[in-house]
């Protein structure tokens, strides 16, 4: 193991298994505790012929649409993020760009391309964003629910630790079950904003260069180093 102090791996599977492994390549000591857990929700497609393009910001999308989204598959897909790609690609969908930053670049780049109506297969739980005279027409096809922590999760947090935030949602429910006494304690956001909802109080609080996994990761590489120095 690296020596450092240890790494706290909170977001749903199965994207918290691919953080373990690259945690594990990296040498830290890491610890899954998922805080949340994703399934699927019923929901009906809609006529393909009605939009231009499908949007997906998550891979959970694509792993938990279910058949019914084969008969989505005529239209182009825009994708944020490699690993929402693969996964659209896995299911037979055609991606034609994937945003490698945020989702609102991404729609950016939709309308400068005169798509007018846009499908987004999202979770129940999502963002707001501006689709710049587009037709964003959100469609719900799984959830993310908050689950109990793990068994161990009280006496891992009562050390010093780093911990990784994916979502603004994780970061609240970190800073929740923490609670006021976190001076010893590092959080790690994918963004500035996701930082931002962690609140206040801890002994670092850093984003990462880059909204992706490898970002935060090398960040977190650094401060599970410095914490154990």
């Amino acid at each position: 193991m690296s020596g450092g102090v240890p790494l706290i791996v909170t977001r749903p599977e199965p994207g918290n298994s691919a953080t373990m492994a690259r945690a594990t390549a990296l040498g830290l000591d890491a610890y899954a505790m998922p805080l949340f857990a994703a399934q699927a929700m019923p929901w009906t497609p809609p006529l393909p012929e009605d939009f231009d393009a499908l949007l997906l910001t998550s891979a959970q999308a694509a792993r938990l649409a279910g058949p019914q989204l084969a008969r989505l598959a005529a239209l182009p897909v825009y994708a944020v993020g490699a690993t929402t790609a693969d996964a659209a690609q896995a299911v037979g969908l055609t991606v034609v760009r994937t945003g490698e930053t945020d989702v609102q670049r991404l729609l950016d780049v939709m309308t400068s391309e005169k798509i007018a109506r846009i499908l987004w297969l999202c979770g129940r739980d999502r963002s707001e964003f501006v689709p710049r005279g587009a037709a964003l027409e959100p469609l719900a096809c799984y959830a993310v629910d908050a689950v109990e922590p793990p068994h161990d999760w009280s006496n891992r947090v009562s050390a010093p630790a780093v911990l990784l935030a994916h979502s603004v949602r994780a970061a609240q429910r970190i800073s929740d079950l923490i609670g006021p006494i976190r001076a010893h304690l590092t959080l790690v956001a994918i963004s500035p904003a996701v930082a931002a909802a962690a609140g206040g109080g801890w002994a670092e609080r850093a984003a990462a260069t880059q909204p992706t996994d490898a970002a935060m990761l090398a960040l977190a590489h650094a401060l599970c180093h410095k914490g154990g120095k």
